[in-house]
């Protein structure tokens, strides 16, 4: 999809509510095709210590994820920053394979009556003492090349893990496209190479500092992290991919920012 076309059907978004009503029968078959783009949103909660981060804690774990599941979003992540410009700064992100699900997502939890009743105390916070300073939020659209969210086995485990959220941002669209070319045709192999999981590549339809890509990896830990991006960077394959000629006409990133998060216990990614 052209991403003036994206444009234009997410700013018609209220016309898309009838069609993705379609339910878990035409869910399960959009996620049966192979070649199935998702979409991601990506909201990022800027907060205060204290009786602030408490309370959108407990609307993310007993609100919000519940009533997300109900409309058949899943698996829903939701993390804190560790290391980052700053804190503290919470993430939820959110797949579907239906862009027009979430344009409205928020019309649809406003009907949902468990959801409203257990986000009271988030939704009716006073001005004086809000619930959050600020919300920013991105949409992306799935890299061809990996087309839907991996769910890392340390997930499915819930095992120790620290997730990297890494923003690539462009110059211009075509040092932004090359870069996503160059990620698609070889980073990735190399990722699974240096035994590094990958959970999702997006690229920007809607948000700031465009154009840009955003896309996560996991780790044990901080010390693993070290290590793998270590082999990641020596290895022969990283060279030859960074020094092809198609790629290293000119800086093709102009800004890179990659905060370090930790899930919830409550995340289901």
């Amino acid at each position: 999809m052209e991403r003036r076309e994206f444009i234009a059907s997410a700013l018609a978004g209220s016309a898309f509510a009838a069609v993705a009503t379609g339910g878990g029968a035409r869910a399960a078959q959009e996620a049966g095709d192979a070649n199935k783009r998702e979409f991601y949103l990506l909201r990022r909660y800027l907060l205060s210590a204290g009786p602030q981060r408490v309370l959108t804690d407990a609307y993310f774990r007993d609100a919000l994820v519940p009533a997300l599941n109900r409309l058949e979003f899943s698996p829903i992540g939701v993390f804190n920053e560790t290391i980052g410009a700053e804190m503290p700064v919470m993430y939820v992100l959110i797949p579907s394979f239906f862009v027009e699900k979430l344009v409205t997502v928020d019309e649809r939890l406003r009907q949902d009556d468990a959801y409203v009743k257990a986000a009271a105390p988030f939704l009716n916070a006073p001005e004086k003492e809000p619930a959050f300073k600020r919300m920013e939020s991105s949409l992306m659209q799935a890299f061809e090349k990996m087309p839907r969210l991996m769910l890392p086995p340390a997930s499915m485990a819930r095992s120790p893990r620290v997730f990297e959220l890494r923003t690539y941002e462009g110059a211009s669209e075509l040092d932004h496209q090359r870069k996503i070319e160059q990620m698609s045709s070889g980073e990735v192999d190399i990722f699974n190479k240096a035994g590094i999981p990958q959970v999702f590549y997006g690229d920007t339809l809607v948000g700031d500092r465009m154009p840009n890509l955003t896309y996560m990896v996991m780790f044990g830990s901080l010390a693993e992290r070290d290590q793998k991006w270590s082999a990641f960077f020596s290895s022969d394959e990283w060279k030859t991919l960074s020094n092809n000629p198609r790629f290293n006409f000119e800086s093709i990133v102009s800004n890179t920012s990659n905060p370090m998060l930790a899930p919830t216990p409550y995340s289901q990614i």
